[in-house]
């Protein structure tokens, strides 16, 4: 993986530790809810994650769309399926996605290296 993946990774994680510390029970509660969210249902974890990049496209959050583009990577999402992820990105967000959808893609191809 590449040095935009590690960067990305060490820094959330870094993080996630420091705001695990303050032992808020409600930010607890809110990771569990999003760990338990994408876990294994009546939709499997791959469909999941390529929905939560869609979402995380359209909102035009950075970190959210790259912790789920990790996801969708080691859930074998081939590059024919993120392609055709980042067009209904783009065709639901509009072209204000296009930024994202560089970035998007440039992590992409970081996973890979």
């Amino acid at each position: 993986m590449g040095k935009l993946v590690e960067e990305f990774n060490d820094y959330r994680t870094k993080m996630n530790d420091r705001i695990m510390e303050t032992s808020n029970t409600n930010i607890k509660r809110f990771f569990a809810l999003d760990t338990t969210t994408y876990a294994e249902g009546a939709l499997n974890v791959k469909t999941k994650e390529m929905l939560g990049l869609v979402a995380s496209m359209v909102l035009r959050c950075d970190d959210c769309i790259k912790y789920h583009l990790e996801k969708c990577f080691h859930e074998g999402v081939s590059n024919a399926e993120i392609n055709e992820v980042f067009m209904i990105a783009n065709l639901v967000g509009g072209s204000i996605v296009i930024p994202h959808y560089r970035r998007a893609v440039e992590y992409w191809d970081e996973l890979s290296l």
